[in-house]
């Protein structure tokens, strides 16, 4: 078997694969874990939800595995170092998802700034405008550059922070941010919002230290894993007064569970991976995937000397539509 799917998809990227080669779209082995492993053992290219894991020993018994593809955001449950040390391509499309995930933000923080009111001078609970605000943006993903630009749009200072991105680099002067430490962004900015891809190494990035020092009725979007914060740091600024209102869109399982430092807190919303969830785009999503892995398994079949005689396009070969 070439690629198995046990993701939702759209059945026209489905019909274009299943010209090119042997796919199996089996969406109930998500709750079969026997059998989704035994399917594995047997393929070259797998697309799996968020909600299956694809670890070290899975991976050893999938002798074919080639490519392992994602539609929906994140990738917290696939062991990408072990999937580099068994030569599987790991498949995203992070561009797909980067206007949805921009508007989705922008919602977040208008709606925060609306309706968690804060104290003014004259004693009267009232809400805030955007474009009056510092945001500041902590990881520079194809969803800040969207993001910032609206944002200047509506009159709002951006700033922003990027462990990978150097001060001098032109992308910041490209989309209208100052880039900053993090420190001095969480600090000053009157919204934060938190897009950086997760790594174990940045696992409580947003501390103590930070969120400590944060400016005062401060609001907080995250769109990453919920493990970049410490939940307790959190739940101190946020019981606290200091930070106004929450939003993560990617929590853990059980983070508000009772004994959590975050259970009971009314100023934090959660949201289940809604950013980058929308009709248009699934579809992008979808065939920026279904093209990588077929690119991945037609490659491997011409290195090999083996030609598919699948029916469909030639190998290599450009299909689906244009505005994928």
């Amino acid at each position: 078997m070439d690629i198995l799917i046990i993701e939702s998809i759209e059945p026209e990227v489905l019909d274009w694969l299943r010209t090119r080669h042997e796919v199996r779209h089996a969406p109930e082995l998500v709750w079969d874990a026997r059998g989704l492993r035994l399917a594995l053992e047997l393929t070259r290219a797998a697309i799996l939800p968020a909600s299956v894991a694809l670890d070290g020993p899975t991976l050893r018994a999938a002798p074919r595995l080639k490519a392992v593809g994602r539609l929906s955001a994140g990738v917290e449950s696939i062991d990408r170092d072990a999937c580099s040390a068994a030569g599987v391509e790991v498949v995203r499309a992070n561009s797909a998802v980067a206007a949805a995930e921009a508007e989705f933000a922008l919602c977040a923080m208008l709606q925060m700034l609306r309706r968690v009111p804060i104290l003014a001078a004259e004693g009267m609970l009232v809400g805030r405008e955007l474009g009056a605000c510092t945001v500041g943006l902590v990881g520079m993903t194809p969803a800040a550059k969207p993001l910032a630009e609206m944002l200047t749009v509506f009159g709002a200072r951006v700033i922003g922070y990027d462990p990978g991105t150097h001060p001098s680099d032109p992308l910041w002067t490209r989309h209208r941010v100052l880039p900053s430490p993090l420190p001095e962004l969480m600090a000053t900015s009157d919204v934060v919002c938190v897009m950086l891809p997760f790594y174990a190494r940045y696992e409580g990035l947003i501390g103590e230290q930070l969120l400590g020092s944060i400016r005062q009725d401060q609001v907080l979007v995250c769109l990453s894993h919920s493990a970049l914060l410490d939940d307790a740091a959190l739940a101190r600024s946020l019981a606290g007064g200091r930070m106004a209102a929450a939003w993560l869109d990617t929590a853990e399982p059980g983070l508000v569970a009772v004994g959590r430092p975050l259970c009971g807190i009314d100023t934090l919303m959660i949201t289940p991976r809604l950013a980058g969830t929308t009709r248009q785009s699934r579809a992008r999503a979808a065939w920026v995937v279904a093209r990588r892995i077929d690119e991945v398994l037609t490659g491997a079949a011409e290195r090999s000397g083996f030609r598919s005689t699948m029916t469909g396009a030639a190998p290599g070969r450009a299909a689906g539509p244009a505005t994928a």
